[in-house]
């Protein structure tokens, strides 16, 4: 595949989008990344959030039990998102201006349908 600057968010993202829910623990969050080899999962309800592998680890870290803490004790919400037309560039300029790696992105009816990484971005430039 030809990928450039010019390339649109839809052609690198990560789908199908994996979700987990709120009230799941924090180890079945990081075994569900672990499983689709992926760094981060989105969390559906009223405000849409995202779990990351980092998030996970900081509560590890910081002596916390995984197996009783919940995903909505360590997700960040509300989250950005971007649409599918968006270009690479426009995606990485906004993980630069938010301090962010992750993404999720939607369709026209506002729908999410994947998940683009700062790696997605970084592995189709070079």
């Amino acid at each position: 595949m030809d990928v450039d600057n010019r390339t649109r968010v839809e052609a690198v993202m990560s789908t199908p989008l994996q979700t987990i829910s709120a009230k799941a623990t924090v180890e079945e969050a990081a075994r569900a990344m672990r499983e689709h080899n992926i760094s981060a999962l989105l969390v559906p309800g009223s405000s849409t959030a995202i779990i990351t592998s980092t998030d996970v680890l900081d509560a590890v870290a910081d002596g916390r039990d995984a197996s009783e803490l919940r995903v909505a004790d360590v997700m960040t919400a509300p989250v950005e998102t971007i649409t599918l037309d968006l270009m690479l560039e426009e995606a990485a300029a906004m993980m630069t201006n938010f301090g962010i790696k992750h993404l999720p992105v939607v369709d026209t009816d506002g729908d999410f349908v994947g998940m683009v990484s700062s790696m997605d971005i970084t592995i189709a430039l070079s």
